[in-house]
């Protein structure tokens, strides 16, 4: 009797790893150039795996109801502010509308221990701004000025975040909604404009004055990029926000082979 509610289990376990998987888009390593470093500081990113869409309130809810210390009234305030999954009615409930939008008011924590939960992680920033700068046609679209004209114009929509995934067009990798959704986590998300010597110049009172941030960007002309590097120093891991949410990423192509 055991062994026979056991298969349908363990079947029902492998069907939802492999979905999961198959959800995920492989990307071929490459060098890039990032908006800070010295401009011939460039930077090699490893083969990896990265969500097509960004995780929606569904995927989340199935998360919450395994982990139950990550439901809104039970987490703890070290790990995310009052505003967790604000947008959520229970901790088991939110309005349908918000059923295949980008799950947003989760934290940075909160989004690292839902990716490690799937066996993933989170995509640093390089492997993160690596697939974004790519267009539907080009894997490096970043000086096409309508490519980042639309990225901002994209900035600017209201309320977003309201949207549901996978009605982009995808780029070259078969990637969505990198723009123009939410801004996503990283894993690293906050390790890029910290001091003096990640922006190039030793003296760390420098960057006490407005826009200091400039002083060390390699294309001072890649605005979308300045308000996602922005975005990411101002952040704290434990805030949540309405314009926030993430993807998943893994290593290498050997995990799914």
């Amino acid at each position: 009797m055991k062994a026979a509610i056991l298969l349908p289990v363990l079947l029902m376990v492998s069907f939802t790893v492999h979905a999961q998987d198959e959800m995920m888009v492989p990307v071929t390593g490459g060098v890039y150039t990032p908006l800070y470093g010295t401009s011939t500081a460039q930077v090699q990113v490893a083969d990896f795996y990265l969500d097509a869409l960004p995780i929606t309130h569904m995927e989340y809810l199935s998360f919450v109801e395994k982990k139950p210390e990550w439901r809104k009234s039970a987490v703890k305030g070290l790990f995310a502010d009052e505003r967790y999954l604000a947008s959520w009615d229970g901790d088991l409930s939110f309005p349908e509308s918000l059923k295949k939008s980008p799950v947003n008011h989760v934290s940075w924590f909160a989004a690292k221990a839902y990716c490690e939960c799937q066996g993933k992680r989170l995509p640093t920033v390089d492997e993160w701004e690596y697939v974004a700068m790519a267009s539907p046609t080009l894997k490096d679209a970043r000086e096409d000025s309508l490519f980042n004209l639309a990225i901002l114009r994209s900035y600017e929509k209201p309320r977003t975040y309201l949207q549901k995934v996978g009605n982009q067009e995808k780029n070259v990798w078969g990637i969505s909604d990198l723009h123009g959704l939410v801004w996503e986590w990283t894993l690293d998300f906050n390790a890029i404009i910290l001091t003096g010597e990640s922006r190039n110049y030793g003296n760390t009172d420098l960057g006490l004055f407005c826009a200091s941030g400039a002083l060390g960007a390699n294309d001072l002309m890649n605005y979308a990029a300045f308000m996602r590097y922005a975005m990411r120093s101002s952040l704290h891991a434990r805030n949540n926000l309405a314009t926030i949410g993430f993807r998943c990423a893994k290593t290498g192509k050997s995990e799914k082979d």
